[in-house]
């Protein structure tokens, strides 16, 4: 094994176990008492690779299947180093690579282009196969809500479509904007729970041509309807609701002053916006770079103390912010099961090694919000204080009558494919 690798293991593994078998034999890690795991390397070279540069190269590795996993899963193997100390582990050339990083991580986020329809394409053209995999019945493809605890995915990706809207005070006869909106599922519940006229924007073509068929197989093609839009570009139209849900992460922060102008500039003097988006507990400078590079091009994951000046300058109010520390690791973790029971269909429809990105995907996801403190921050916004009551009862109140509602809804998995 190389030296440099036998060294940064030394450093960070204290607790746990971590057997590393490589060029030079086997090795043992940790004291014990924790998680137990098992690694190969297939070659020299790939043990050098990971030491000179871990934050990219472990995906690499493991995508190419130079990195396996013996015992235990990716998951356990990258919450077995985040549960131990890492900051003695950087050697001079990971710190080389983290300045660089951050040098050109700030000047992305200060060059004024627009590459949102080529970031998105990147990730949600996939085949729509793919998704099916391990969405749940409606494809919700952002975090669930898992309440009361212990229910279902199927039934937390419903009980956060009905809290949503239960803030939102969606009414019959509303018009209703949603920024980002995947595959359909929340327009749908809008227009079909609250009578409410619906247009869903989204850059992926894929989900566009999705989203239509479901609408039109569910009989809401008058009252929904999808446009392939940037939000940037949307027409000077006021919409009294407005709905945004694990789209804001694809914003970009050198543009959040230019959503939120936008957002004052379509929405009704007394309307209602909720943001649902994922958040870390401080502001980034760098951006993890295999995620970058892989899966999210030009994503950032913001801290609400990055989003909150731009809502202000943008003239806006926040009526409410909530925060949903872990429900979106119950989420992932149900993802990646579904995902991994379905990965031989996985490879037929791409290969091997796209499997193993996607379980490493949602693996290193999953551990961000099990151990690096990342949330789910719900943001309700409006112009004026008196749009919403002054109080949360209204919020409880209408996801018991959405919830009644539901009851009479024809099933989803008529209007799924």
């Amino acid at each position: 094994m190389a030296s440099s690798l036998h060294n940064l293991f030394s450093k960070i593994i204290r607790i746990g176990t971590l057997v590393v078998k490589g060029s030079g034999g086997e090795q043992r890690y940790g004291g014990g008492g924790g998680r137990s795991v098992t690694i190969r390397f297939t070659d020299e070279a790939a043990e050098r690779e990971l030491v000179a540069d871990p934050q990219l190269k472990l995906g690499e590795l493991y995508m190419d299947g130079r990195l396996l996993i013996e015992e235990g899963d990716i998951y356990e193997f990258l919450a077995l180093v985040k549960d131990n100390t890492l900051k003695e582990g950087l050697t001079f050339g990971i710190l080389l690579r983290s300045l660089a990083r951050i040098a050109i991580t700030q000047f992305r986020s200060r060059v004024p282009i627009n590459h949102n329809r080529r970031n998105v394409a990147h990730h949600y053209d996939l085949n729509a196969k793919l998704f099916s995999m391990f969405l749940d019945e409606d494809w919700q493809y952002s975090c669930a809500y898992f309440n009361p605890p212990g229910i279902s995915l199927d039934e937390a990706q419903v009980a956060k479509k009905r809290h949503i809207v239960a803030k939102l005070r969606a009414e019959p006869g509303q018009r209703a904007l949603e920024i980002g909106s995947g595959w359909g599922g929340m327009a749908m519940y809008l227009s079909e729970f609250c009578g409410v006229d619906v247009t869903g924007i989204t850059l992926s073509e894929e989900q566009l041509k999705v989203s239509r068929e479901r609408a039109a197989k569910r009989g809401l093609a008058g009252s929904v309807r999808f446009e392939l839009q940037d939000y940037y570009y949307l027409p000077p139209r006021k919409y009294d609701r407005i709905v945004s849900v694990g789209m804001f992460e694809h914003v970009g922060r050198q543009n959040y002053r230019k959503f939120f102008n936008k957002v004052n500039d379509v929405l009704a003097d007394d309307g209602v916006m909720v943001l649902h988006s994922i958040g870390q507990p401080y502001p980034a400078l760098i951006n993890n770079p295999w995620i970058e590079k892989y899966i999210f091009p030009g994503g950032y994951i913001p801290s609400i103390a990055e989003v909150m000046p731009a809502v202000e300058k943008a003239g806006l109010l926040v009526s409410d912010i909530e925060i949903l520390p872990m429900h979106y690791a119950y989420t992932l973790r149900h993802w990646r099961e579904r995902f991994m029971a379905h990965k031989a269909e996985a490879a037929a429809l791409y290969d091997e090694r796209f499997v193993r990105m996607w379980e490493f995907y949602l693996a290193g996801s999953e551990m961000a919000f099990t151990h690096e403190n990342f949330f789910i921050f719900q943001m309700q916004i409006v112009k004026k204080r008196t749009a919403v009551p002054d109080n949360r009862n209204y919020i409880q109140e209408r996801e018991a009558e959405l919830k009644a509602f539901e009851a009479s809804r024809m099933p989803l998995d008529q209007i799924a494919g």
